[in-house]
């Protein structure tokens, strides 16, 4: 199971990693980058999530539904 953590930093910046657990524990982390404005972050966060979402394939195909 994977999730992503978002955390402070000493110098007060936010971090994000991603992290994956088994059996309830921590297993392996990537430190996605750190942010110091909300702009910067939601970039992170979306980065973050594309980690994370990574080799899935979705559980619905919406593309026929998408006409531009």
């Amino acid at each position: 199971m994977a999730f992503i953590r978002k955390f402070k930093t000493t110098s007060g910046a936010t971090g994000v990693q991603v992290c994956y657990k088994e059996q309830g524990r921590v297993v392996k982390t990537i430190h996605v980058g750190s942010a110091s404005s909300e702009k910067a972050l939601q970039k992170l966060l979306h980065r973050a999530q594309g980690i994370v979402d990574k080799g899935k394939k979705p559980l619905f195909n919406l593309e026929k539904y998408n006409k531009e």
